[in-house]
């Protein structure tokens, strides 16, 4: 794993390197065998001469390299969102709004990231681009998880100290759980959506993948314009649930074991973990019978060109994205209010508690092979992988949605030792604790990796 963004900067202010040199290693990164499908467009030339004339002592991102999810603008690029159907999109003319405030922060944009088309899926898988592998499992493709998937690997392989992205149901969390790293979603309201490509605009926040929790700090100030507020309390300070219901169902060996041996650890180490009985996160199923908000909101932006150009879509997100056509309005009005009624029972029952523990999510990363599109096989194979795929992106998007559906925030650290496979521990709460959030994640890597 590349050192991080912190240890970095100060690297460059103890004049141990340079914005060039630091470059210079990213872009080699970046045009490794490891970021094969990683960039749909690379932008070297403009990220090193932002190195170039960035001085490190001014800015907090000192003219390090940053990648930007294909639904940002960025301007004097185009954004397709992971889609042929926007091949031809304009130019933008500006900086999506938290684009413009990295940017201002001394942020060197080194390409735009591959994505799971229009951001529909926590897989990962393109078949228009490509799918970058996996950058922590290197025993056959695995998936990278989704839909921010080439920010993640981006993060990984070193070719970038942040990965730009959006987490609609896990969009952040899911990839950096799969690949040993660290995602951050904040409460939406926090960063601008100005300048983006939408999903759901009730569930979409823009957020990044980072290598460590400080870093997660730092980058969500610059993206949210605002400090956090630290706190040196000890863990012991802080009081924790722990939910069986849903969250730990079907959980494989491997996220089992890292996970029960985190709690262990943080319990030795003082912090009062208790089991709560949560059975509103039972009711997250019942959402579905009403349809959900990435359907409806997708299928109305997407709706003039589902009549002739559904051909060019991902047949796996056009059919995610029709299942708005049958919502009307007194549906979707009645899933608002369904919503929002749900959100104040969450919040009453962990109204005592300073954050819930979970799995990011359930598994491994699975073979890509197992899920991707069959190529020249019979009907009853491609049939078999498609239904592989959507229940692998059922179980992925399971526990981080439930975060989104609650407006709250939530990180997933890695938990695993060196020699196993990633897997994330999430941290999490409702709208606007992301200040606790952030400052319990901070002792918990602490603890983990020691």
């Amino acid at each position: 794993m590349p050192i991080d963004l912190h240890a970095t900067l100060q690297h460059l202010h103890q004049g141990q390197t340079n914005a060039n040199e630091e470059m210079a290693r990213t872009i080699t990164a970046a045009q490794s065998s490891r970021c094969e499908h990683v960039f749909v467009q690379t932008a070297f030339e403009e990220a090193q001469v932002t190195a170039r004339n960035t001085k490190h002592s001014a800015l907090p991102l000192a003219g390090l390299a940053v990648s930007v999810k294909d639904l940002l603008d960025v301007a004097g690029q185009s954004s397709r969102a992971g889609s042929v159907l926007l091949n031809d999109a304009p130019t933008a003319t500006q900086d999506a709004q938290a684009v413009a405030r990295l940017r201002a922060a001394g942020a060197a944009f080194i390409g735009r990231t591959n994505m799971s088309e229009f951001a529909f899926s926590g897989v990962g898988i393109n078949p228009h681009f490509g799918t970058p592998a996996n950058a922590a499992i290197t025993d056959q493709p695995r998936i990278p998880g989704g839909s921010s998937s080439g920010a993640a690997i981006s993060v990984a392989t070193g070719a970038a100290f942040i990965g730009v992205g959006s987490d609609t149901g896990g969009s952040i969390r899911i990839p950096a759980a799969l690949n040993g790293l660290v995602g951050f979603k904040s409460t939406a309201r926090l960063v601008p959506l100005g300048g983006t490509i939408p999903l759901s605009s009730t569930l979409d926040t823009v957020c990044a993948i980072t290598r460590s929790v400080r870093d997660a700090i730092l980058t969500h100030e610059i993206l949210a314009a605002r400090r956090v507020n630290r706190s040196n309390a000890p863990l012991s300070a802080y009081r924790l649930a722990i939910t069986p219901t849903v969250m730990h169902e079907g959980l494989d060996a491997d996220v089992a074991r890292a996970y029960e041996r985190s709690l262990h650890t943080l319990r030795l180490a003082g912090a009062q973990i208790e089991e709560i009985k949560l059975p509103e996160l039972s009711e997250l199923a019942m959402f579905q019978t009403l349809g959900n908000f990435s359907a409806a909101e997708s299928y109305t932006w997407h709706k003039p060109w589902l009549q002739d150009q559904s051909a060019l879509y991902d047949p796996r997100v056009l059919a995610r994205i029709m299942r708005g056509a049958s919502m009307s309005a007194r549906d979707y009005l009645e899933l608002v209010q369904a919503r929002r009624g749900w959100i104040t029972r969450m919040e009453r029952a962990l109204q005592s508690f300073d954050a819930v523990l979970s799995p990011t999510v359930p598994h491994i990363a699975p073979p890509i092979a197992d899920v991707a599109p069959a190529q020249n096989v019979d009907v009853a194979q491609d049939q078999a992988r498609d239904e592989a795929f959507f229940k692998v992106n059922a179980l992925l998007l399971r526990n981080p949605s439930a975060v989104n559906m609650l407006d709250g925030c939530a990180i997933s650290l890695p938990c695993h030792t060196p020699d196993e496979p990633p897997v994330g521990l999430m941290v999490w709460h409702g709208a606007m604790r992301d200040d606790r959030v952030l400052n319990l994640a901070t002792q918990i890597e602490q603890l983990l990796q020691k």
